[in-house]
Formats: structure tokens, C-alpha cells, sequence
């Protein structure tokens, strides 16, 4: 079985993050996770303290094994976030989408595990600076706000900058990614959109159809203007959004299209003004399957080809 520094550092069976998804994950999709051997991660996304606060008793009400929060930082509720996962004694914290170095030293104090994604090597070195428990290297082929750098190209580096263990994210769907991922450098991996399929997710049923029937070329990437690059699925908002965002609309009426779009695809399916988040990897999710089932699968996917791996070297 594949154990790495990850699993002793977290207490966690399997060297898998389930990706912290805005108005997706929540408290019971994080719970399967962690029940299965990975770190179930609840995302805060927007959302008030007391929605967090909600969900992380629903998910220790399901599970006694440890669970994360991913703290979107440019939230308005990101203070309130903050205490609230000292507050409920959460294990790990994730933080995206700014620098979370206002808030380390308190949850550092209570023994929270932190673990910046990070989509450059400066970030990377700021973070291993501040103390960080570990770093997520998150390339360009994931859903919602992505980098400029591929998975591929940016986890040797980040690797190479930091003597932190790294979690490698981006374009990972099976035992082949999580074996290149260790080929890389990384010591475990996090997956967002192969967990859109479990079972334990809430998405419509309309968003898991359209993961389950995507091509290899389902997504795109829109928001470059703004400064907030999105990848989603190829639905008529996606391409309506880029129509309009080369097509000279004001900043204003750009953001305001983009209010609300991805709760309206989570949950109610609307195709017509949702944004569908998704990895590049939708085209490899096949069918619907309980949480654990994927984390074993990819695991037991991954063992053969390392060992073969080595093999190679003589």
C-alpha cells in the first residue's frame, strides 16, 4: 500500500485530498473522504462562518477521522472562517485565492495543519517561510480558478523550492496521474473533479450527467480579463461569458454575469446561466461510485505502475 510523510503528518490512511469546491463540498462529501482514507475538505468558498461552522459538525457527526476547511481568501467572511475553525477544533486548513499569513500564527497555536494551495514557486517560498505543514501545487488543468503553470511543469519546482511535503493537484483522475505525480516529487495528491462523481455529492444530477458524459475537450478557461482565470465546462454560459468578455463589457457587467452562476449549476442544473466548474480530467470520470471506491481505486491503479517504475532502473 502507497504511505508517504503526508499520511503520518495528517493521520490519514491514503496520501488523497478531496479538493475543497465551492458549493460542493461540504460536510458529508467530506466525510466520505476521510471515512475512506483520504482528508474530506469542506469548502467555504463565499459562505458565512455559521454555513461553515454547519457543515464541519455534519461531517464529525459522520466521521471521527481528520477533516479540512479551504479558506477562500478574498471572501468577506474570511475572518469570520478563520475563528471558526479554531472554534470547532478542524484538523487541517487549505487556503486559496490570496496569502493567508494574517491567520497562521492563531491557527498554528491550536495545532491546525496548514497547507496553502500554491500556484508559483515565490508563493511556495512565502509560505515554507511563515510555516506552513505542507503546500499544494496546483496546475492549470484543475476546475475553477486556475494558475498559468501545468501540473507537470509546476510541481518539480515547487518541490524543488521547499523541503515541505507537496500535494499535487491538477489533472489527476487515476493510479497514473497519482504515479507521475510521485514520479514528480509529490507525496500525495488532491483531487477535485473525480470526487464530482461520488455518490456523497450533492451536485444536480444534471452537473454529475455532464461530468460523466464530458470529452477530452469539455472545458475552457474564462475570466482572464478580470484577473480571475475560471475553468468550467463548455456550456452556453461558459461560451456567452467569453463572448462577452472579449466584446468589450464594462468590468462591472462582467462581474455581475458571473454572480451566482456556480450555485446555480450545483444546485439547480441551470445550463442556460450556470457555470459548471470542471478539471480538463472530466473526460475520464466514467460512472458514479461511493468516495471510497475512487480513493481505492486510483490507489490500487497507482501501486503496479511505481513498482514497475522501478524495475526500469537497472
Amino acid at each position: 500500500m502507497i504511505k508517504s510523510e503526508i499520511c503520518e503528518l495528517l493521520g490519514i490512511k491514503y496520501p488523497v485530498f478531496q479538493g475543497g469546491m465551492a458549493w460542493i463540498a461540504d460536510g458529508k462529501l467530506a466525510a466520505a473522504v476521510s471515512e475512506g482514507g483520504g482528508l474530506g475538505i469542506i469548502a467555504a468558498g463565499n459562505a458565512p462562518g455559521a454555513y461553515v461552522r454547519e457543515q464541519v459538525k455534519i461531517a464529525k457527526s459522520l466521521t471521527q477521522k481528520p477533516i479540512g476547511v479551504n479558506i477562500m481568501l478574498m471572501s468577506p467572511f474570511a475572518d469570520e472562517v478563520a475563528q471558526v475553525v479554531i472554534e470547532e477544533k478542524v484538523e487541517v486548513v487549505t487556503t486559496g485565492a490570496g496569502n493567508p499569513s494574517k491567520y497562521m500564527n492563531a491557527w498554528k497555536e491550536v495545532g491546525i495543519k496548514v497547507i496553502p494551495v500554491v500556484a508559483s514557486v515565490a508563493m511556495a517560498k512565502l509560505m515554507t517561510r511563515l510555516g506552513a505543514s505542507a503546500l499544494i501545487a496546483e496546475g492549470g488543468e484543475s476546475g475553477g480558478h486556475v494558475g498559468e503553470l501545468t501540473t507537470m511543469v509546476l510541481v518539480p519546482q515547487i518541490c524543488d523550492a521547499t523541503d515541505l511535503p507537496v500535494i499535487a493537484a491538477g489533472g489527476i483522475a487515476d493510479g497514473r496521474g497519482v504515479a507521475a505525480s510521485f514520479m514528480l516529487g509529490a507525496c500525495g495528491v488532491q483531487m477535485g473533479t473525480r470526487f464530482l462523481s461520488a455518490y456523497e455529492c450533492t451536485i444536480h444530477p444534471s452537473y454529475k450527467e455532464k461530468i460523466i458524459k464530458a470529452t477530452d475537450l469539455c472545458t475552457m478557461v474564462t475570466g482572464k480579463r478580470l484577473g480571475h482565470p475560471v475553468r468550467s465546462l463548455r456550456t452556453k454560459f461558459a461560451r456567452d461569458y467569453s463572448k462577452a468578455e472579449y466584446g468589450g463589457m464594462p468590468d462591472e457587467e462582467l462581474e455581475a454575469l458571473a454572480t451566482g452562476a456556480l450555485r446555480l449549476a450545483v444546485q439547480e442544473g441551470d445550463n442556460e446561466k450556470g457555470c459548471f466548474l470542471a478539471g480538463q480530467i472530466a473526460a475520464m470520470v466514467r460512472k458514479e461510485q461511493p468516495a471510497v471506491e475512487i480513493i481505492k481505486e486510483v490507489m490500487e491503479e497507482a501501486e503496479p505502475i511505481l513498482l514497475r517504475a522501478s524495475q526500469w532502473v537497472k
